[in-house]
């Protein structure tokens, strides 16, 4: 594997920093399996419509989301597989049982 040089860490640095807003991480997983609208992504978190746009926008520009005007509304979904994939493999990764013990 090659390596990541400093321009390509800090590209990805920050969508991770993006990453790291839970509303911004629940957006995108909302946005994985079909496109959905703003107004349904604000209902279906419990969040503000303005603060929604606010976060898709971000994640627009970091292209994270890509956005599909249909009429009046716009639909978001994920840009592609990899962001798919990694926050799909995140979810599986956090809620896995590694038998750990308490003490």
């Amino acid at each position: 594997m090659e390596h990541l040089n400093a321009d390509d860490a800090i590209e990805l640095a920050e969508i991770f920093h993006l990453l790291g807003d839970a509303s911004r991480l629940r957006i995108v997983y909302a946005c994985l399996e079909a496109p959905v609208s703003s107004g349904l992504l604000a209902e279906g978190l419990g969040l503000s419509p303005s603060l929604v746009s606010h976060h898709l926008r971000l994640l627009r520009a970091a292209r994270i989301l890509t956005s599909d005007r249909q009429g009046r509304q716009i639909f978001y979904s994920a840009v592609d597989d990899h962001i798919r994939g990694m926050v799909r493999d995140m979810v599986v990764h956090i809620k896995e049982d590694y038998g750990e013990v308490e003490e």
